[in-house]
């Protein structure tokens, strides 16, 4: 039977909706019910106990609005508490997070080296390093913290000499030296994709930037059918995009992330 009850995508911020309009467009019959914590942005500079306070609470919004799926859309919830709200929600809704689907796309592109960027909770976790560590024990893992970019994007500096400046610096980090790959391991970092890729391509150099939106949206994709979760197919979902904290600067900055502005609703979940 098909399941239309909506999939529950979790930020800390509105970064997230890369994720939801990539799920969106790979599964247009799938209703998505977006949550923001703006409240409590960024994520990247927050302690590991906090952040899994916050990540709580927001999962049972989901499922006091009946969501068929928790997706944490993003890395540094996703590194420090994954494993609490798979345990808290076991047999009763799928809990999936951004870096398996990451690992699993890696491995099979069996490269030797992988490069890592990211928020400083997410790359101090180390999150990345024991799944590979696992799934890939030849593997060698590069990762440096990148805390400038997430808030860079945010204010609309991308795609200009700005941007590729500080994008350059980073990169050019020698603990990235000879990576095969470079995983964009932030929900904004997409946004700059060809950036990354103009600067390896100075460098001439063969790298490739992957792009986790896709990767996660088919990994979601993936799970939704081995759970029979699957929406009916022709169907027109009302998505609904909710945020823990309303301003007008948020709403603005809808269309960079999800390439049309949507309407934010303010859910002040904290009281």
């Amino acid at each position: 039977m098909p399941d239309n009850r909506p999939i529950g995508i979790f930020d800390s911020g509105i970064g997230g909706l890369t994720i939801a309009r990539s799920v969106s467009e790979l599964m247009p019959d799938e209703q998505i019910l977006f949550f923001g914590d703006t409240a409590h942005l960024p994520y990247g500079d927050k302690s590991a106990e906090a952040i899994k306070s916050y990540v709580k609470r927001i999962a049972e919004f989901f499922v006091d609005n009946d969501c068929k799926l928790i997706l944490l859309a993003c890395n540094s919830a996703s590194a420090a508490a994954y494993p609490m709200l798979q345990k808290l929600h076991s047999g009763k809704v799928p809990v999936l997070n951004v870096i398996d689907p990451n690992v699993e796309y890696v491995c099979r592109k069996k490269y030797n080296t992988v490069g890592i960027i990211g928020t400083k909770a997410t790359i101090t976790s180390r999150a990345y390093n024991r799944k590979f560590a696992t799934a890939a024990p030849d593997l060698i893992v590069k990762s440096i913290a990148t805390p400038l970019l997430a808030p860079m994007i945010e204010e609309g500096f991308f795609n200009n000499n700005i941007s590729q400046t500080v994008v350059n610096s980073y990169l050019s980090n020698k603990k990235l030296s000879g990576i095969e790959a470079l995983v964009l391991a932030c929900t904004h970092y997409p946004l700059i994709k060809p950036e990354i890729e103009k600067y390896f391509a100075t460098l001439h150099t063969k790298v490739e930037v992957i792009d986790s939106t896709d990767v996660i949206s088919e990994y979601t994709r993936k799970q939704l059918n081995i759970h029979r979760m699957l929406a009916d197919k022709d169907r027109v979902p009302e998505h609904l995009f909710c945020v823990s904290d309303f301003t007008a600067s948020f709403q603005k900055t809808t269309n960079i992330f999800y390439g049309e502005a949507v309407k934010l609703k303010h859910v002040p979940i904290w009281g």
